[in-house]
C-alpha cells in the first residue's frame, strides 16, 4: 500500500496497516512470541510469552521500582495496610465502649463505668464479634474476599516479578544491586541487543526503541489522544461552580476497564483491536452494545458507591489525619490533577520521563499562579481566619492563666480545629485562583482529596447519564485512529508521531502536512511529542518527513542559542544534538547513585569523570529539550500572529479543543528550567522571555 493510500484510507477513517521500508515482520501471533533465556550454565531456555506488551511493562515496573526485593516488600505491605484500615475500622467502631472511655455517666456508681486502665474501655473479642450488625458484617465479609482476591494477585505477581529478575540477570546481565545505577536507555539499549542474539520476539528481527514505547504505553497512548481530541467526556458544566473537570482515579480505572481490558472491551488481546471495531458498518451496533455495558457498569457503581465511599474515607482519614494535623498549610499547597498529567502528556513518553518534566515544573507553575489574586477568596479566607484567629488566642489565654480550662469538654478539639482553619486559610491566601483552566490542571491537595473522596458517588453518574451518550464518537475514534504497526500490532495512529499524518501546519515549522483538520493532534501534542521522544532516545530513526521537522528545530535552537550569545560550557566544542546522541555509549557514574534510574534518556557524562562537570553536562543535556521545547512554542507564537493564521474547526464527530494559548503557557513552564539554576552564565536568561503576561482572554 502506497504512502498515498494510507493517508486517504486515514482520512476516511479506515483502519490500515503500517509497513516500514525495510519491514522483516510476519503476522502477529500470540503463539510465536516467545522468550530465550540463558541459565547460568549457557544453555538456552525456552519459555512462552503470550504477551508481550505485559512483558515489556513488567521489565520497566521491575527496573523503576529498583528490583523484586522492593516490589514484594511493597505488595505484602499494601496487603498488610488494607488489613489494617479494616480491621483497626472494626475495632473503632464496635469494640471500644465509649461511655467509659469518655465517661459519660461520671455518677455512676456501676464498675462497668469506672475507667481505671485504657484496657477497661475495651470489649472483649467474643463479645465484639457478636454485636457486629448485618451492615458491618456484609462489609467485613466483602472486604476479606477483596483482601483474598488482592492475595493472589501478589502471588501471581510474586511468580511473574521473579521471572523478570531471572531475565535481567542471566540475558541483560543485570543484577538487582545495579538498577539504581542504570538509566532505562540502557535496560532498553540491551533488551534490543538481546533480541539480536536470542530473538525475544520472533515476528520482528529488529526492535527499536518505538517498538518498545508503543508495547508499554499502547493503552496509555489511545486515553492521551482521546483527552486531546476532547472525547471523552471530562468537562462538565455546572451550575454556580461554572466549567469543571473531573478525572479521579476511580473514573480513571473505570475508563480502562471499559475500554482496554474489561469485559466487552475494544481490545481482542493486548494489542489487537476486535475486527468489528476496524469496520464502519458496525459502528451503530457497536456503539448501542458499549452504551449497554456502560449503563451496567454505572449501576455496579452505583450498587458499590456506599462501600467505596467508606472505604475512601477511612484511607483518607489515615493517610491524611496525621499530616493534616500536624500541617493543616499542606491542603493549600498544589499538585498536579490527574486531569493535568494526562493533558500535558506527551505520546510515547513514559511514567519517570512525565514525572521528571513536571517536577521541573512544580515551582514555575506554583510563581504563575501566584502572579494573580482574587479579591473574593481573599476576603472569605482573611474573614475566616480573622475570626478563628480571635477565639483561638482567647482560649490560649485563658489556658495560660488557669489550666483547668483545658478540663472544660471539648475546649481542646475546639483548640485543634481553630488552629487547623487558620493554617488553611493562611495557606490560602498567597496562592489564590483566578485562571480556572490553569487550577484545573495545578490544583490544591484539598480540591483531590475531596475530588477522590466524591468519586463512587459521582463516576456512577457521569457513567450512566454522560459518558454512554458518547459511544459513538469512541467507536469512530478506535476505527479512525488506529493503525496497525508491523510487528508490534494495533495502536493509536497519534503515537506514531507521524508529522505527515497527524502535524499542525502552525507547529510544523515551515513543513508541509497532508492532514486533515480532524486528524490533526491539538495544541501541537505530536510535534511536541516527536521532539521528546528523540531527545530521549537520540539513537531512535525517524522518518523522512519526521526527519526534516527535527532538522528545522535543531536550527533554531541553534540560532537562538548563538543570537542570545549562550552556548553551555560542556557542550561548546561540538553540536549540541551529536554530544546527546554520543551520549549513550558513555560509562556511567558512582555520583549518580541512587538516582539514575529515573533519568530521562541516556547518561550523559563527562570524560574527566570530574563529579561537578558530570552534573553539569547533564543537567545542560535536560535543559537542551526544554529549549527545543520553547523554541517550537516560540515559533508557533510567531505564525499565530500572522494576518492568514486562521483557528480550523474541528470535525462533526468532536467537541472545541482547549484554548490554543493554555498548552502554550503550561507546556512552558513545564519544559522550562530556571537559569540561574542551570547555568553560571548570566546571558541564558536572554534566551527565554522574561516576565511575559499570560496571553489568556
Amino acid at each position: 500500500m502506497s504512502s498515498h493510500q494510507q493517508q486517504s484510507n486515514l482520512s476516511h477513517g479506515e483502519y490500515e496497516r503500517v509497513l516500514s521500508e525495510d519491514d522483516d515482520s510476519v503476522p502477529l501471533n500470540h503463539e510465536d512470541m516467545i522468550q530465550i533465556v540463558s541459565n547460568e550454565r549457557g544453555e538456552g531456555k525456552r519459555s512462552h510469552i503470550t504477551n508481550l506488551d505485559e512483558f515489556f511493562r513488567r521489565i520497566y515496573y521491575f527496573h523503576q521500582n529498583h528490583g523484586f526485593r522492593c516490589i514484594l516488600l511493597r505488595e505484602i505491605l499494601e496487603l498488610a495496610q488494607f488489613a489494617f484500615i479494616v480491621l483497626f475500622s472494626l475495632f473503632l467502631m464496635e469494640c471500644v465502649n465509649y461511655d467509659i472511655l469518655f465517661q459519660n455517666d461520671r455518677n455512676s456508681t456501676s464498675p462497668w463505668l469506672k475507667k481505671e486502665q485504657f484496657k477497661d474501655a475495651f470489649i472483649p473479642l467474643d463479645q465484639c464479634v457478636k454485636r457486629f450488625p448485618s451492615g458491618i458484617t456484609v462489609c467485613a465479609v466483602i472486604a476479606l474476599i477483596f483482601w483474598l482476591f488482592r492475595l493472589a494477585r501478589v502471588v501471581y505477581h510474586s511468580i511473574r516479578h521473579y521471572e523478570i529478575k531471572q531475565f535481567y540477570s542471566n540475558a541483560l546481565k543485570i543484577e538487582a544491586n545495579d538498577l539504581s545505577n542504570v538509566t532505562w536507555y540502557d535496560v532498553m539499549s540491551q533488551v534490543i541487543e538481546t533480541q539480536h542474539e536470542e530473538v525475544l520476539c520472533v515476528h520482528k528481527q529488529n526492535l527499536n526503541e518505538l517498538d518498545i514505547y508503543q508495547r508499554t504505553l499502547r493503552h496509555k497512548n489511545y486515553m492521551i489522544s482521546m483527552i486531546n481530541k476532547c472525547i471523552l467526556p471530562v468537562r462538565f458544566q455546572l451550575p454556580l461552580f461554572g466549567n469543571v473537570v473531573f478525572l479521579t482515579s476511580g473514573y480513571r480505572f473505570n475508563l480502562d476497564m471499559l475500554l482496554f481490558w474489561g469485559p466487552g472491551a475494544v481490545f481482542e488481546n493486548s494489542w489487537q483491536l476486535k475486527e468489528a471495531y476496524k469496520n464502519a458498518a458496525n459502528r451503530s451496533h457497536l456503539a448501542k452494545e458499549m452504551s449497554r455495558r456502560i449503563l451496567l457498569l454505572g449501576i455496579a457503581n452505583l450498587l458499590l458507591s456506599p462501600i467505596i465511599f467508606m472505604w475512601q474515607i477511612l484511607h483518607s482519614f489515615f493517610s491524611y489525619g496525621e499530616l493534616i494535623k500536624r500541617n493543616p498549610s499542606v491542603l493549600g499547597a498544589r499538585r498536579w490533577s490527574n486531569y493535568g498529567r494526562v493533558y500535558l502528556r506527551h505520546f510515547n513518553e513514559l511514567d519517570h520521563e512525565l514525572d521528571a518534566r513536571l517536577s521541573r515544573g512544580y515551582k514555575p507553575a506554583s510563581s504563575y499562579m501566584n502572579c494573580f489574586s482574587s479579591p473574593s477568596v481573599v476576603i472569605v479566607a482573611q474573614s475566616i481566619g480573622f475570626f478563628a484567629g480571635a477565639i483561638l488566642i482567647v482560649l490560649i489565654c485563658l489556658t495560660i492563666y488557669d489550666e483547668d480550662v483545658l478540663n472544660v469538654q471539648h475546649v481542646l478539639s475546639i483548640m485543634t480545629l481553630l488552629g487547623a482553619t487558620v493554617g488553611i486559610c493562611r495557606s490560602l491566601i498567597p496562592d489564590e485562583q483566578v485562571r480556572a483552566e490553569v487550577a484545573q490542571l495545578f490544583q490544591y491537595k484539598a480540591v483531590y482529596i475531596i475530588e477522590e473522596l466524591l468519586s463512587p458517588l459521582v463516576t456512577p453518574l457521569i457513567l450512566i447519564f454522560s459518558l454512554r451518550y458518547r459511544t459513538l464518537e469512541i467507536v469512530d475514534f478506535f476505527r479512525q485512529f488506529t493503525c496497525e504497526v508491523a510487528g508490534v500490532g494495533d495502536v493509536c495512529s497519534f503515537a506514531t508521531m507521524d508529522v505527515k499524518k497527524h502535524g499542525n501546519p502552525q507547529w510544523m515549522m515551515g513543513e508541509t502536512t497532508d492532514a486533515l483538520r480532524s486528524a490533526q493532534a491539538e495544541n501541537g501534542k505530536t510535534e511536541l511529542s516527536l521532539l521528546h521522544f528523540q531527545s530521549a532516545n537520540p539513537s531512535w530513526k525517524p522518518t523522512l518527513e519526521s526527519e526534516r521537522f527535527l532538522s528545522r528545530v535543531r536550527e533554531q535552537v541553534d540560532e537562538s542559542m548563538v543570537a542570545s550569545g549562550f552556548l553551555s560550557r560542556s557542550l561548546a566544542s561540538r553540536g549540541v544534538f551529536d554530544s546527546m546522541a554520543m551520549s549513550a555509549t558513555m560509562p556511567l557514574s558512582n555520583v549518580f547513585r541512587g538516582g539514575v534510574n529515573r533519568c530521562e534518556g541516556p547518561l550523559v557524562t563527562s570524560s574527566t569523570g570530574d563529579t561537578e562537570t558530570q552534573q553539569q553536562v547533564q543537567t545542560d543535556a535536560v535543559n537542551l529539550m526544554s529549549r527545543s521545547a520553547v523554541v517550537l512554542h516560540m515559533q508557533h507564537e510567531l505564525q499565530a500572529k500572522q494576518p492568514n493564521y486562521s483557528t480550523f474547526g474541528s470535525s462533526h464527530m468532536l467537541a472545541p479543543p482547549p484554548p490554543r494559548s493554555l498548552e502554550r503557557e503550561l507546556t512552558s513552564f513545564n519544559d522550562l528550567v530556571q537559569p540561574s539554576e542551570t547555568s553560571d552564565d548570566d546571558s541564558a536568561a536572554s534566551f527565554l522571555p522574561k516576565q511575559r503576561k499570560p496571553p489568556f482572554a
